[in-house]
């Protein structure tokens, strides 16, 4: 072993988040039914709500902001 080796000294690195480390926002699925009885009805609610009251309509569910997370 080298002089240097056995100090066991060398630069600090700081390693940065990535963006898979960082904070994101969740949203639950929620489906028309829950809009409609909604007591903060959102616009993009009331879309997907007004959507699935056609005959044959057939939804997934809208992501609803008030169910908002941080992971």
């Amino acid at each position: 072993m080298s002089a240097a080796a056995a100090k066991g000294k060398g630069k600090v690195v700081k390693k940065k988040k990535s963006s898979s480390e960082r904070k994101q926002y969740y949203y639950k699925l929620v489906l028309s039914d829950t809009c409609a009885v909604c007591k903060t009805p959102c616009e993009r609610g009331m879309r997907y709500w007004k959507r699935m009251q056609e005959p044959g309509a057939v939804g997934k569910g809208v992501p609803c902001i008030l169910t908002r997370t941080y992971s």
